[in-house]
């Protein structure tokens, strides 16, 4: 159960902390005051969807905290969430961090908050077995997680059994594609850095004529100037070396650039007769870039990458070429699968079957409660043996008859605002008799009715309290005075800012209150109308 509940930056609400006690928390107050707000909240802190327009204006964020006393663990936890104006959440379970979906799957299991949109949800009938297993509870649960395991494993094997080529046709097609590829690819010869040296002559090819002329002009020039005149040079001074040291040192030197300046004229010679490429060698040349280039389009950036991918496509064409035992055995354990899951289903489909019976009995009283005399609820179940789905065989659908006479048809084409209201309430009276949810938020779940089904709805909410803590809001009375804890929700304006603020109201004031929404004034008469109400709640 919540115990407090704090809200910061949430609309109009600035920064309100609300004490909640166990059994009927009732809140009330003028339109406007920001009692949405708060619900609003809650339905936050239990991890429901977050919009930046709710941060209060001229804030960068909003939180909502509780303090909650979980009855199943017994122990006190602090749950809070914190969010921003770019859409950042920061969720803490006890100072723990932890994501919107795991404190969304925590807080399902402590609070349930009721209003509007579950009418809504009533009124899907894909929504209607999930009402019903609850119900159920763990008789079916157990099955359920079993089901939806193998359910998941099954549909995964029939994926993979179509993407491994299960259609013969296909397997062909896909086969006659890889196969070309690999000839393609193998027959190509590739070899590492072959396109690297095939570029560099490519390049010497195209400036052959230029490469030649400099090579033969240097080439020339060394032979017929540098060579001679060194020659010349050495044997000048081979007569004089005799006569100092330096001169010999000199010609020394001399001697070795000779000789390298000859290695240098011989290798300027042979480059030019390695340019030496004809018409012919040209195309070659210019052909194989051609096919490694389209081999590049196809398959890969570098010849690396052809060939790793030479090396993939001959393992998927081995897997196909196997691909009838593979697929043989997936279809094996398919068969087998289906055949497990429909036993499971089946099986729940008897629990099913069993309970729908039980569960329309129970609401049909409740329904009774709720002055719905004359209406009848039928939980309709249909199934298919050869489709399986998610939840088994069955589809199932809420049926009501409201008349004496009619026939039973769709909920979601019978009821009334009012009567979608009392419907819902018997079911949330039904499941919390047998859920461990502590809280149950109501938010307005008296629209659409008055009089005696209000005060039938009245009685109801202090029936379900009795085991579970209630927070509602409303505008009737007569829901109002049957309350255990009173809250008030208005507006006040502080530096010329409106700020929604909540009390908790004393007998005087509680009395006042309950007078106000029943007659619109505070008045004797009214104030006496109030005190009869409060007091027959009390009798009630």
């Amino acid at each position: 159960m919540i115990n407090t509940l704090h809200i910061k930056n949430i609309g109009i609400i600035d920064d309100i902390t609300i004490n909640l006690e166990d059994g009927f928390n009732c809140l009330t107050g003028e339109a406007g005051a920001g009692k949405s707000l708060i619900i609003e909240s809650i339905s936050l802190l239990s991890g429901n969807r977050f919009s930046k327009e709710i941060i209060r204006k001229g804030a960068t964020m909003s939180i909502v905290e509780a303090s909650i006393f979980n009855r199943l663990e017994n122990e006190e936890i602090v749950v809070s969430r914190e969010m921003f104006l770019n859409g950042r959440n920061v969720c803490k379970i006890n100072g723990r961090l932890v994501t919107v979906s795991e404190l969304k799957n925590f807080m399902s299991k402590i609070i349930d908050i009721h209003g509007q949109h579950e009418n809504q949800n009533l009124m899907d009938v894909n929504n209607h077995i999930k009402y019903l297993d609850d119900f159920i509870g763990k008789n079916i649960k157990d099955i359920q997680s079993e089901y939806k395991e193998l359910f998941l494993r099954y549909n995964n094997l029939k994926l993979e059994l179509k993407n491994n080529y299960g259609d013969e046709k296909t397997k062909q097609r896909e086969l006659d594609l890889l196969q070309y590829q690999f000839d393609e690819i193998e027959n190509a010869e590739l070899k590492i850095n072959e396109d690297i040296k095939l570029e560099k002559q490519r390049k010497q090819m195209s400036n052959q004529e230029k490469i030649k002329e400099n090579l033969a002009l240097a080439g020339e020039n060394l032979s017929s100037n540098v060579i001679d005149g060194i020659e010349v040079s050495i044997r000048a001074l081979e007569k004089i070396e005799n006569f100092n040291e330096k001169y010999k040192t000199t010609l020394d030197v001399l001697k070795s650039a000779f000789y390298d300046i000859q290695e240098i004229e011989r290798d300027v010679y042979n480059y030019g007769n390695d340019l030496d490429f004809d018409a012919e060698s040209r195309e070659e040349i210019e052909n194989r870039l051609d096919l490694i280039n389209s081999l590049k389009r196809k398959y890969g950036n570098t010849i690396e990458e052809i060939l790793d991918y030479k090396i993939d496509i001959e393992d998927k064409i081995n897997k196909i070429k196997n691909s009838d035992e593979i697929n043989n055995n997936l279809k094996n354990e398919i068969s087998k699968i289906k055949n497990q899951l429909k036993i499971l289903a089946d099986n729940m489909h008897e629990l099913r079957e069993k309970y729908s019976k039980i569960l329309s009995e129970s609401i049909n009283k409740e329904l009774t409660d709720l002055e719905m005399n004359n209406a009848r609820f039928y939980v309709e179940i249909n199934n298919d043996e050869d489709k399986l789905n998610e939840n088994g065989i069955d589809k199932i659908e809420f049926l009501i008859c409201t008349n004496i006479g009619d026939e039973f048809k769709s909920l979601s084409k019978t009821a009334s605002g009012g009567e979608l209201s009392r419907i819902m309430l018997a079911i949330k009276t039904v499941l919390t008799e047998i859920d461990d949810i502590s809280t149950i938020v109501f938010d307005e779940i008296d629209t659409g009715i008055s009089g005696v089904a209000a005060k039938a709805v009245s009685e109801k909410m202090k029936k379900i309290a009795k085991n579970h803590q209630i927070f509602v809001v409303t505008h009737l009375a007569v829901i109002a005075a049957s309350s255990d804890t009173n809250l008030f929700a208005y507006k006040e304006v502080i530096n010329e800012q409106t700020v929604t603020k909540v009390k908790i109201l004393g007998n005087e004031e509680f009395v006042k209150e309950i007078a106000r929404i029943s007659s619109g004034n505070i008045s004797q008469i009214s104030i006496e109308h109030a005190k009869e109400l409060i007091q027959n709640s009390k009798v009630a």
